[in-house]
C-alpha cells in the first residue's frame, strides 16, 4: 500500500547508487543474494536475541532488495534475475517470523505459524495471478518495472518492514505484531483472489 509512496522518495537514491554499483561492474545478481545473506544473518540476530542488529542488517537487506532491480534496469534484466529476486525474497520473509519463533517457541510458535500461513496463502495468490497475467500478455507497472505482472495490496514490502521492525523493537509484542499483520496480508489475499475472478473471466 504504501510502496508507490516509498519509492517515489528513494527511487533517486537507489538510482544513483545502482549507477556507481553498474559502472563498478557489480551485477543484479549479486546484489541480490548479498541482500539475501544480509537478511538471513538478521534472522540469525533474531534467534540469538540481538534485536536492534536483525532491524539494521533487515535494513541493510531491504535496501540491496530496492538495488538489485535499479542495477538490473541499467545493465539489462535477466529471466534468472528476476527469478533469483522473488524467489530468495519469499524465503527471507519466512525465515524472520521463523526466527522469532525460533527465539521464544512458547510465546511465538502460534501467531509466528498464522503469520507464515498467511504469508503461504498471500504468496499463491500472488504468483498465480503473475503467471496467469503472463498467458495472457497482461502488463502493469504499478510498483515500477518487474520481470513478471505485479499486483498490489495492502501488505507489501513497506507494510512488512514496518511489521518487522515494529517486532525488533518490541520482540515482546511480537504475537500482536504477529496476527495484525496476519489479518493484512490476508485481507491482500482475498483482494488478489477477487481480482483474479475478476479479470481471469
Amino acid at each position: 500500500m504504501i510502496d508507490g509512496i516509498a519509492r517515489r522518495g528513494l527511487d533517486p537514491l537507489l538510482q544513483a547508487t545502482a549507477s556507481l554499483l553498474a559502472r563498478a561492474r557489480v551485477s543484479a545478481n549479486v546484489i541480490t543474494w548479498i541482500a539475501f545473506g544480509t537478511g538471513l544473518a538478521a534472522a540469525a540476530a533474531i534467534i540469538s536475541g540481538y534485536f536492534i542488529t536483525a532491524f539494521l542488517l533487515i535494513l541493510l537487506s531491504r535496501l540491496g532488495d530496492g538495488l538489485d532491480g535499479a542495477v538490473a534496469r541499467i545493465n539489462g534484466k535477466t529471466d534468472l534475475g528476476g527469478y533469483l529476486d522473488i524467489v530468495l525474497d519469499f524465503v527471507f520473509y519466512g525465515a524472520i517470523p521463523l526466527a522469532f519463533i525460533l527465539h521464544d517457541p512458547a510465546a511465538n510458535a502460534v501467531p509466528g505459524a498464522v503469520l507464515l500461513f498467511a504469508f503461504y496463502a498471500n504468496g499463491a495468490s500472488f504468483l498465480a495471478f503473475s503467471i496467469m497475467a503472463e498467458k495472457r500478455k497482461m502488463s502493469g507497472e504499478a510498483r515500477g518495472e518487474k520481470s513478471f505482472f505485479f499486483t498490489t495490496g495492502l501488505a507489501e514490502a513497506g507494510e512488512t518492514l514496518i511489521a518487522f521492525s515494529l517486532a525488533c523493537f518490541m520482540p515482546q509484542w511480537f504475537a500482536v505484531i504477529a496476527y495484525i499483520f496476519a489479518a493484512m496480508t490476508i485481507y491482500t489475499t482475498i483482494s488478489r483472489i477477487a481480482l483474479a475472478m475478476r479479470d481471469l473471466r
